[in-house]
């Protein structure tokens, strides 16, 4: 932004220098020039009221000798030539032009010779009947040019420093505007990666940033204050729920014991009933966790861990005569948080094997689709209806008979990563489900070299809500 801004401003001033400096330049140079023209012209109608004494009068004065004298000292040529064309005075050996001019010219002609100017004026007695000779006058342009181009060089000079000072007016400028802009914009990347304590304090700039800057700073506080007390709930509600949970268990593990059989039956589905509540709460914890967190993203090579949580889970799919397969051929880069595909992938395994019938197909494949990798958990189980479908990710609304928590963690992960999760019928019977989330591109540049590696696959493990 700072620096579209600088190139305007000095655009809109070199535009202004040269509009006004050009035409001033011409002006003055053509007004030296007439200037120059007018003065020559004069000095040979002077020479020419001198020399009428001589070729009309036959007055033999000294005024013509000391104006040739002196114009020849200035570098002039001058050369006088009567009415029969004849060389009468000159301030050289050599005339100043190649020929006598016959007939006399009536007026004063003026014309360019090379780097001279070259004047010819009549001379006309003051009875006015005609011409007695011609005046001949060359002047250089050697000084009138010198002149042209210092003044040229004086504009140039001008319009430079003016053009210097307003390209550090638009420096400074553009730094004045953007920079508030700037420290926002890294305020939000941090605020979005996870510092809950970033602010800005912008003291500087325009107005309206300002305000814009407190404003962000009063949403960065309330942003702050709601998901530390959402922490806070989270692990309250994790000491004080879980940990009454395993007491009671325990008790009726106890008095299950030393009851009859009908009693133990009874205490039996009274802690199966427990462990689903548990596992419920563990449940809203995670989804809870996962709405509330902020990603610290990570270049992730989904292929790579795809293989991983395969070859964790394999054991769980031969005990239950279920063959499981991966394919998919890396590197294929996406930047998650730590941890986050490991926990969608576990997920999605856990709930898949539960619901396949001995004997089935789990397959996880991996493939890019233009600017996104698209991870694809395919079964061929008992599927969903339509409106299972539809309800799949919202909390205890699967009506399958599970806790419905299991797929609202992965939609809610893989939203958090800017990617989405879709549910579709596999050709044959079963669920397809499908993680879109965008490609990873590696960049070469200073800032990144440690973008440039995917994060390593950390050890195998499962999820907290594989048996939800």
């Amino acid at each position: 932004m700072a620096q579209r801004i600088a190139v305007a401003v000095l655009a809109l001033i070199t535009v202004l220098l040269a509009v006004v400096a050009i035409p001033l330049g011409l002006l003055i140079s053509a007004q030296d020039r007439q200037d120059f023209r007018t003065s020559t012209r004069a000095l040979a109608t002077s020479v020419a009221n001198v020399a009428e004494e001589r070729l009309d009068d036959h007055v033999h004065g000294s005024a013509l000798s000391r104006s040739i004298q002196e114009m020849g000292r200035q570098g002039d040529r001058l050369a006088i030539y009567d009415s029969a064309g004849h060389l009468i005075a000159s301030t050289a050996r050599r005339p100043a032009v190649n020929r006598p001019v016959r007939p006399a010219p009536r007026t004063t002609v003026t014309y360019p010779s090379g780097n001279r100017l070259g004047v010819l004026t009549p001379v006309v007695p003051d009875s006015g009947r005609g011409s007695v000779g011609t005046v001949a006058l060359s002047r250089s342009t050697q000084c009138l040019n010198h002149r042209i181009m210092v003044l040229w060089s004086l504009i140039a000079g001008v319009a430079a420093a003016a053009l210097l000072a307003g390209a550090l007016v638009a420096i400074g400028l553009a730094r004045w505007l953007s920079r508030p802009i700037t420290t926002l914009a890294d305020a939000a990347h941090q605020l979005g990666e996870g510092a809950l304590h970033t602010r800005t304090h912008v003291c500087t700039g325009p107005p309206e940033a300002q305000n814009l800057s407190a404003a962000f700073d009063t949403m960065a506080a309330r942003i702050e204050s709601l998901v530390r007390g959402n922490q806070a709930l989270m692990a309250d509600v994790s000491h004080q729920v879980r940990t009454p949970l395993a007491a009671l268990r325990l008790r009726l593990e106890l008095l299950a014991q030393d009851a009859d059989e009908s009693t133990a039956m009874e205490l039996a589905g009274a802690q199966e009933e427990i462990a689903r509540l548990a596992r419920m709460t563990s449940g809203l914890l995670a989804v809870a966790r996962a709405e509330n967190h902020t990603v610290n993203s990570a270049p992730v090579d989904v292929a790579a861990v795809a293989r991983d949580r395969c070859e964790t889970w394999r054991p769980v799919a031969d005990e239950r005569d279920v063959m499981l397969g991966a394919g998919g051929r890396g590197p294929l880069l996406v930047r998650l948080g730590q941890d986050h595909l490991e926990q969608i992938l576990d997920n999605l395994l856990a709930n898949a094997l539960d619901a396949l019938p001995v004997g089935g197909t789990l397959t996880v494949t991996v493939h890019a689709a233009g600017p996104r990798v698209q991870l694809v958990v395919r079964d061929n189980g008992r599927g969903m209806s339509d409106q299972q479908r539809r309800v799949a990710f919202r909390r205890f609304d699967t009506g399958t008979g599970g806790t419905g928590l299991v797929l609202a963690i992965v939609d809610r992960l893989a939203n958090a990563n800017g990617g989405s999760a879709t549910l579709a019928d596999t050709p044959g019977g079963g669920l397809t489900v499908t993680i879109d989330l965008p490609r990873h591109q590696v960049t070469a540049d200073a800032d990144g070299p440690a973008d440039s590696a995917p994060r390593a696959v950390p050890p195998a493990k499962s999820s907290e809500l594989n048996r939800l």
